[in-house]
């Protein structure tokens, strides 16, 4: 059942009233799929990990950056430009080596996330955007799982789960999404860096709870913490008809008001037409010291401030790694600049 050495790694948890043998046999034979490596990710996973949850699942499609640092506790300096999920994995496997990983190097979307959660047990969601919370959500209803909610914002943070035996879902507690300007991400606003650490570990708490079948989940209610007087609150939910799903959007972008952008031009398109166009590089510092196709360069988080730099001279292609954050840069440029057309370089550098 359990090695010695395993007996060794989980005996505090061995000795526990209320998990015991019977508890971390049921966490060994858990699958949980973890939706992002991010903020919120690394502390799930950390704790999961180190709890002996048998199956950790690892879905990311971004790399390190130096800005995640400063809250993103798995990654090093080293690891900066490399997969999330991939250096998640390699320094977890080191806390405890009886656990197995799958990664996923991708991007959850409509095409694998029925797939995908049907292999698991318990989803816990650290993403960090709307189209991903409620393509999460709605998944995760289709398939029958428990949905570990998180979510921070400057120095808040919001915990709950959903969709556990019959409970409320994210779409009772968010019928409708906010528009895109109204919610602003970390790196456009900051965040307070032990935030994540401390939400997250309510989120890992919550999904051994659920595994374990102890205590009492946080079904139906919110929990909302404030890091700057230590207050915390638990609103009660209820469950709505807004809790029944029956198909997946066609699109969440769409959904959440990220609207399609009409124009756009391949990479293979563009270099045969360079001279037609100004470029506009909207990703971060690093990314382009990396690689560049030339160009004006500002990050999105810096395009609500400086957005008047831009050339107007001629139509702009606005370029990204996957051509995600090029379509919400056009987005916004659309409203602010009238006299040109904003292109969107497909499916971005790759």
């Amino acid at each position: 059942m359990f090695t010695k050495e395993e007996q060794k790694q989980y005996n505090r948890h061995l000795i526990l009233d209320k998990i015991g043998l019977e508890g971390q046999l049921k966490l060994k034979q858990a699958k949980v799929l973890v939706i992002g490596a991010g903020g919120l990710g690394c502390p799930v996973l950390q704790y999961l990990t180190a709890a002996g949850v048998g199956t950790i699942g690892i879905i990311d499609d971004d790399v390190v950056d130096q800005s995640n640092l400063q809250r993103q506790i798995l990654y090093t300096i080293d690891d900066i430009g490399f997969s999330k999920a991939e250096s998640a994995a390699k320094r977890l496997s080191k806390l405890n080596p009886f656990i197995q990983f799958n990664v996923y190097k991708e991007k959850l979307t409509r095409d694998n996330a029925i797939s995908m959660f049907n292999a698991y047990d318990v989803i816990v969601d650290g993403s960090d955007n709307f189209s991903t919370r409620y393509l999460t959500n709605d998944a995760a209803v289709l398939t029958n799982k428990p949905l570990v909610y998180g979510a921070i914002f400057k120095f808040e943070g919001q915990v709950s789960v959903f969709n556990y035996n019959g409970s409320a879902t994210y779409r009772c507690l968010y019928p409708t999404p906010p528009k895109p300007e109204e919610s602003p991400n970390c790196s456009q606003i900051g965040v307070l860096g032990v935030l994540p650490g401390i939400i997250g570990g309510f989120q890992a708490n919550e999904a051994i709870k659920i595994i374990c079948g102890i205590g009492e989940v946080l079904a139906n209610k919110l929990l909302m913490y404030n890091t700057l007087n230590m207050r915390q609150m638990t609103l009660n939910l209820e469950k709505t008809s807004k809790s029944k799903v029956t198909v997946l959007e066609d699109d969440y972008d769409f959904f959440c008001g990220i609207k399609a952008i009409a124009n756009e031009i391949t990479l293979v398109e563009l270099e045969e037409n360079t001279e037609k166009y100004h470029l506009l590089d909207v990703r971060e510092d690093w990314e382009r010291e990396q690689h560049h196709i030339g160009g004006q360069h500002i990050p999105l988080g810096e395009l609500q401030q400086r957005f008047e730099e831009i050339d107007i001279t001629k139509n702009v292609v606005v370029y990204c790694k996957s051509g995600i954050r090029s379509k919400k840069g056009i987005t916004f440029l659309e409203e602010q600049i009238k006299e040109i057309k904003f292109i969107n370089l497909k499916n971005g550098l790759g």
